[in-house]
């Protein structure tokens, strides 16, 4: 038996996480920008 699809499916884990957390925490550091410019603008 081949170790192949066992090895596919661990990378195609890795790889869908990776994106996920990448886009994840490009949202939550444009959201940090707008509030930091907004406490900016307030002065």
């Amino acid at each position: 038996m081949t170790h192949w699809p066992f090895i596919a499916a661990a990378y195609a884990v890795t790889i869908i996480g990776t994106l996920g957390v990448l886009l994840a925490s490009l949202r939550w550091m444009r959201r940090a920008e707008r509030q930091a410019e907004a406490l900016g603008r307030r002065d």
